[in-house]
């Protein structure tokens, strides 16, 4: 009986694969389908209306923006400071024409949406661009304060070069902030496309509407959320997991949710939150508290307050070892306030 396993060759796996007819004539029925598919399902198919921004060239904008807020410690490096001018022109000049057509993109997207077409998109696009470029030395000091704050706040930190390098919260704060900055000019979609952006690529997901004061530090930075209405004042320090969230979502008489009001937490100036910290509704955590890991806040907290789950009990099986490695009978669990 003839052996229905073929042993294939190396030579043989090498061979290029040839299309048959048979198989390309099947491809046409399928290309009819998701034709009909596209004008049955409509909401998830883009045509035939104006084009949206490209994420692709948002994110070459964030690229080129990371040049100029971090001049020479990404992409181009090596230049003086007698070639400093023409650096900085060139990217200024690149990032104003690509920013604007991005913005023109957006506005003439959401005009489409809610039928109210204008003619003056790519100009307000020209315009908000220039209007965001003048922020950028504001940018650079605010930045600058995050840095710092990053290199205090951690002594694993060697330097100030290898916290701009390295640190992902770096990033995420950093695209926040460009976003933010467009987001209070009323720049539509483009905000969230950016921010978006840095959660996928560092697993911080912040809100470009969330209001963040000075000298902010994320600590590892994995799983933090920050919603939209967050306001958080200066010199807060959070570790990874911490969630800054809503505790319901209001709906009006026709059962649509309510957007635009507060319904996120406000974070005063110099307060520190602990790993997987969930803070949700429009709480208020006074300045200089402390809030410790795992915890669950739904009302304010008094400034100067430190908040911590009990002390659990831990039961250790096998070898009646302690921490210490000494052995001894199994210890009382120890009760609360003792």
């Amino acid at each position: 009986m003839e052996d229905k396993n073929i042993l294939l060759t190396g030579d043989q796996c090498r061979v290029d694969i040839e299309f048959t007819v048979e198989y390309h004539s099947q491809l046409p029925p399928i290309v009819e389908e998701i034709i009909a598919s596209c004008k049955k399902v409509p909401a998830i198919a883009h045509y035939d209306t104006a084009m949206i921004p490209s994420k692709e060239s948002v994110i070459e904008i964030l690229e080129d923006l990371k040049d100029l807020l971090f001049p020479g410690y990404f992409r181009q490096q090596g230049f003086d400071a007698y070639s400093l001018g023409y650096h900085i022109g060139n990217l200024v000049n690149a990032v104003f024409e690509k920013l604007a057509s991005q913005i023109a993109r957006s506005i003439r997207h959401e005009c489409r949406r809610l039928n109210s077409l204008c003619t003056q998109c790519l100009d307000l696009g020209q315009r908000d661009a220039l209007v965001f470029l003048k922020k950028i030395p504001m940018l650079r000091e605010i930045l600058a304060g995050d840095v710092q704050a990053a290199y205090d706040g951690d002594p694993a930190a060697k330097s100030l070069d290898e916290v701009i390098f390295s640190y992902p919260c770096i990033l995420a704060i950093t695209i926040y902030r460009v976003a933010h900055e467009l987001h209070v000019q009323g720049v539509p979609v483009l905000p969230r496309i950016m921010t978006e952006y840095a959660h996928g690529v560092t697993g911080i997901d912040i809100h470009p509407g969330a209001k963040i004061g000075k000298d902010f530090f994320i600590d590892h930075g994995t799983g933090v959320v920050i919603g939209e209405t967050t306001e958080i004042g200066d010199r807060v320090k959070m570790y990874q997991g911490v969630t800054l969230g809503a505790l319901s979502f209001p709906k009006d008489v026709q059962g649509n949710l309510i957007r635009g009001t507060k319904r996120h937490p406000t974070i005063e100036d110099d307060v520190t939150l602990y790993s997987n910290a969930t803070i949700l509704g429009p709480t208020v955590i006074g300045a200089r508290s402390v809030i410790g890991g795992n915890v669950w806040i739904t009302q304010d907290v008094p400034p100067d307050t430190m908040v911590a789950i009990e002390q659990p009990h831990l039961r250790y099986k096998g070898g009646n070892k302690n921490l210490l490695g000494s052995t001894r009978p199994d210890p009382e669990p120890v009760k609360n306030g003792s």
